[in-house]
């Protein structure tokens, strides 16, 4: 069937397959078959199986949504996902961007539906983080303060927005100043960014392979150059919020939490427990759950 992508599901919070090939965010319509959704639902229940199994309140959920494997990453879409949430057991509060309104809003959205929101229907992956002790406690009771989590929100988006402005946001990095938020009591962005600086939060710094590829952001909807440091985007880099730092964060923070990365192909899915990361194709690593579709 013809699945049209609502706002509230878009898998691109970074822009780069807006760079990579012209897309647009919005209004976009993916074919996903009967068969693949089914995969794609089964798959979600086991990743709400296995959040259950850790014993966590909260957890780091990313997926991978656009294709970012030309600059070497998996990951492009984080969210706070909750046991107790009111929109139901292990919804996902994250940010998206709401094309018919042209602003950034912050959404409750089951996991089932935060899985079908990636672009692979065949190929897939989530990492769950899930930290412990009062660093749990504080994360959980932070992502439900709606007004904390609202105050945190920028008014304007960029997909690819600077990690160290607050002109722009996108989805990562609202979840790291909502880490902010729950672990140095930060209220305002302002404040958030200097914590996130004090702890030494190293956001991701993507390499653009090509002047051609960096420049041509300028003409893409929702991909902003403004607010990088001119010398950054001479050196063909971009230092943007991206999944993979807010896990490098966390496990320095909370060297104690867990992580549990799974994926799922046309012929089976994948539990993997640790730090190592998967290798593509979803091939299990020795010890790895492997469970047939």
């Amino acid at each position: 069937m013809k699945l049209r992508l609502a706002a509230a599901a878009l898998a691109a919070c970074w822009g780069t397959s807006a760079l990579a090939g012209g897309l647009v965010f919005c209004d976009r319509a993916t074919d996903i078959t009967a068969a693949d959704q089914d995969r794609m639902l089964r798959f979600s229940a086991v990743v709400k199986e296995e959040l259950e199994r850790s014993g966590a309140q909260v957890a780091l959920v990313s997926r991978a949504g656009t294709d970012l494997s030309r600059f070497g990453i998996r990951y492009s879409h984080a969210g706070i996902a909750l046991r107790d949430s009111p929109n139901g057991t292990w919804s996902v509060r994250q940010l998206y961007y709401a094309c018919d309104e042209s602003r950034p809003r912050v959404f409750d959205q089951g996991m089932a539906g935060f899985v079908v929101g990636a672009d692979a229907a065949r190929l897939g992956y989530v990492s769950m983080v899930m930290p412990s002790g009062p660093r749990a406690d504080a994360l959980a009771s932070t992502a439900l303060d709606k007004p904390l989590a609202l105050a945190l929100l920028a008014s304007d988006y960029s997909a690819n927005a600077y990690a160290w402005a607050t002109r722009y946001q996108n989805c990562n990095q609202w979840v790291m100043e909502m880490l902010a938020g729950a672990w140095g009591a930060r209220r305002g962005r302002d404040e958030a960014q200097q914590w996130l600086r004090e702890q030494d939060y190293a956001p991701e710094e993507v390499k653009i392979p090509g002047q051609a590829l960096m420049f041509a952001g300028q003409f893409i909807p929702l991909v902003h150059l403004s607010d990088h440091p001119v010398d950054d985007i001479y050196a063909l880099k971009m230092r943007v919020s991206m999944p993979s730092s807010i896990e490098a964060f966390t496990r320095r923070e909370v060297p104690d939490a867990q992580r549990v990365e799974m994926c799922y192909d046309t012929q089976r899915m994948v539990i993997h427990r640790g730090w190592q990361p998967l290798g593509p194709g979803c091939e299990p690593l020795p010890g790895d759950e492997v469970i047939a579709f």
